[in-house]
C-alpha cells in the first residue's frame, strides 16, 4: 500500500513547522525600541571614573525597553560602576534614594531585567572567572534614555548589562586591571 503523504507534503508541513518554531523565537528576542541622539556633554560634566563612555554629538545610540529572558544561566555582560557619590554612577540609586559603598556587592540591571524596580532589594547571583558572588539590586542601567544631566552625560546601557560594585568585581577574583567587561551569567539568588 502507498503512503498517502507525499514528500512535498511532508516538506510543507516541516516547512511550516520550522517557520512557525522561528517565529516564536523572534517574539522572544529583545530589539531596539529606538535611537537616541548623543549631545556633546558640557565641559567637566561626564564622569569618566571606571572608562565610563561619554555621549559624541550626532551618534545615535540604541534604547531598549527589554532585556533578554531571564533563566537559571542568563547570559550578561558585567561593567564596573561607583554607587558611591561623587561617582560614576550619578545619581543616588533608584531602589532606595541613596548611595552605596564599593565595597558592598551591589548591582544595577538593564531596565528589561530591572522591571520597574520589581527586582528592587533582590539578591542575584553572578557567575564569573570561575566564581559566584551574591549580589544586591539596588539601581537600573537605565536602557531606554542617555546624553543627558540625569544619566551624568554617558549612553544608554545596553540591554543586557549588570554594572556592579568593585566588591563583586573583587569577589570574582578578576585582576583589577582586567575590571571594565566580563562575559557572565546571573540566576535569582
Amino acid at each position: 500500500m502507498k503512503n498517502p503523504i507525499s514528500s512535498t507534503s511532508l516538506f510543507l508541513i516541516s516547512l511550516l513547522l520550522v517557520s512557525t518554531c522561528l517565529s516564536f523565537i523572534e517574539a522572544k528576542t529583545c530589539k531596539p525600541s529606538g535611537k537616541l541622539r548623543g549631545k556633546k556633554p558640557p565641559p567637566g560634566q561626564c564622569n569618566q571614573g571606571n572608562d565610563s563612555d561619554c555621549c559624541k554629538k550626532g551618534k545615535l545610540y540604541p534604547t531598549y525597553k527589554c532585556s533578554p529572558s531571564v533563566t537559571s544561566r542568563t547570559k550578561a555582560v558585567l561593567t564596573i560602576n561607583s554607587f558611591e557619590k561623587g561617582g560614576d554612577g550619578g545619581s543616588p540609586s533608584e531602589c532606595d534614594n541613596k548611595f552605596h559603598s564599593d565595597n558592598t556587592p551591589v548591582v544595577a540591571l538593564s531596565t528589561g531585567w530591572f522591571e520597574n524596580m520589581k527586582r528592587c532589594f533582590q539578591n542575584i547571583t553572578i557567575h564569573g572567572n570561575g566564581r559566584s558572588v551574591k549580589a544586591m539590586v539596588v539601581d537600573e542601567c537605565d536602557s531606554t534614555a542617555g546624553c543627558d544631566a540625569d544619566h551624568d552625560f554617558q549612553p544608554p546601557c545596553p540591554n543586557n548589562i549588570v554594572d556592579a560594585s568593585k566588591a563583586v568585581w573583587k569577589a570574582l577574583g578578576v585582576p583589577k586591571s582586567d575590571w571594565g567587561l566580563l562575559d557572565i551569567f546571573w540566576s535569582q539568588a
